[in-house]
Parts: C-alpha cells; structure tokens; sequence
C-alpha cells in the first residue's frame, strides 16, 4: 500500500493543499486500485466449496423427504404450462 504525504508549505492555503493531495493520488494509482479490489471476492478454498456442496445436497434430499411425506408443498412456477 502507498502512503501519500503533504506538508503544508508558508503560503499555501487549504485549497491548494487538496489540489496537490488530489494530483499525488492520481499518480500514484490508488484510486483504481482500490476501486478494482472494492468488490473483489477471495476464491473458496477446495475444503469450503466441498462442505458448501454436501450442505447443498443434503438439504435437497430432505426437502424431496418432506414432499414425498406430504409435510411441504413442491414449489411451482408463476408461469407453469
């Protein structure tokens, strides 16, 4: 990560500091940086997506258990033909 610093010069007003803040920001290329990151997820690991299917399947065969005993309704479409 790149730090950018501004020291204030004797006959500098507020303005002009933000101006040479804002020109820094931009050369060094954090803006984006930290946009394409902003929304970046980190890839499951192999173990994770593993148990996240198991999880997936074993909830499946419970809810075809509840259809088959007549405790939950199937789901049906808005548009079904």
């Amino acid at each position: 990560m790149i730090n950018v610093e501004i020291i204030r010069n004797k006959n500098e007003n507020s303005v002009g500091i933000i101006r040479r803040f804002t020109k820094k920001v931009q050369a060094a290329g954090i803006l984006p940086r930290v946009r394409s990151l902003r929304y970046n997820q980190r890839v499951l690991s192999s173990y994770k997506t593993k148990m996240k299917t198991l999880k997936s399947i074993k909830r499946k065969a419970e809810i075809q258990e509840l259809i088959k005993l007549g405790k939950m309704q199937e789901k049906t479409t808005r548009f079904s033909k």
